[in-house]
């Protein structure tokens, strides 16, 4: 995960679009490759064999997994440079694009990013994952109604799609209307109730919104579920503290700096994380009176 956008969540595309392997027509190959304009191909030779076509496709296939597991593994640079040399190699791809564009949102390259991600919508404008990934650039940017909008278009073809939901809803509090913030993150847990980070996203909203109560419900059972995610305990620390419940929160607390110190920053909590405002308050008094 990007370090900018906590629990907005990118979509790598793991595969390549055209997978050519044994048992497919020759002719409808070569007219396929022709077709998407690939110049390196060696189908635009005059003679081409299958031995040259599966050689063709088995060095982008492994330049797809050397990117994707770069990526896991967090080294955005040399992710990117795989990513490059498939689009170099297969410029019509939109996966490429979508993947590079997301080691770019990683470095905070995010107007290159945008650049990919709309080559890669421009490819495939029917696939909701580069519209999700260009939503989280355009949050790092700030730019909340774009992301709304590039959310929106990815619930058109995926309506049940958890991650576009909660994704929408981080746009939605950044933009400071945290009701409707509130209903995507719930759709957003409805939709997957294991999804951690929008269940937790949901109870922080209604916090947010006036429903202390029932956010404290569900802090303290997301407490119980992932004790070791830091995300819930501290704001359910922060929660109980803005209720006066101080030793519970006190003990609440207590583990939170071991398992993520970034917690007690309430600067990265408001401009990183971008928790609530009110939960950023309550967690704010709280650290300075210890």
């Amino acid at each position: 995960m990007n370090k900018s956008w906590f629990l907005a969540l990118p979509r790598s595309i793991p595969h390549v679009w055209v997978i050519c392997r044994r048992g497919l027509c020759l002719v409808a190959l070569v007219l396929c490759l022709w077709g998407a304009g690939l110049a390196r191909v060696p189908a635009a030779q005059a003679a081409v064999t299958t031995d040259e076509l599966e050689q063709f496709f088995q060095v982008v296939d492994d330049l797809f997994q050397k990117g994707l597991a770069a990526s896991q593994a967090g080294h955005f640079e040399e992710a990117e440079a795989y990513w490059t040399a498939a689009i170099e190699l297969y410029p019509q791809n939109p996966a490429a694009w979508s993947n590079r564009g997301n080691t770019r949102v990683s470095q905070f390259k995010l107007e290159a990013a945008i650049a990919d991600f709309n080559q890669a919508v421009a490819l495939a404008p029917n696939l909701p994952d580069p519209y999700i990934n260009r939503g989280i650039a355009w949050e790092g940017l700030q730019q909340w109604d774009k992301a709304i909008a590039d959310y929106d278009k990815a619930l058109i073809f995926n309506p049940k799609d958890p991650v576009a939901y909660n994704n929408r809803g981080n746009a939605q509090g950044g933009a400071g209307d945290w009701e409707a913030a509130s209903r995507d993150f719930k759709k957003a847990a409805f939709l997957a109730p294991g999804f951690a980070g929008a269940n937790v996203n949901y109870a922080l909203s209604l916090y947010q919104v006036g429903n202390v109560q029932e956010s404290t419900r569900l802090l303290r059972g997301l407490v119980r579920r992932y004790s070791k995610f830091a995300d819930p305990r501290a704001a359910l620390a922060a929660v109980l503290w803005g209720q006066g419940l101080i030793g519970e929160a006190e003990s609440n607390w207590y583990p939170v700096i071991g398992l993520d110190p970034r917690y007690g920053n309430v600067n990265w909590l408001r401009d990183i994380r971008r928790w609530p405002p009110a939960v950023v308050s309550s967690l704010e008094k709280f650290l300075a009176l210890r």
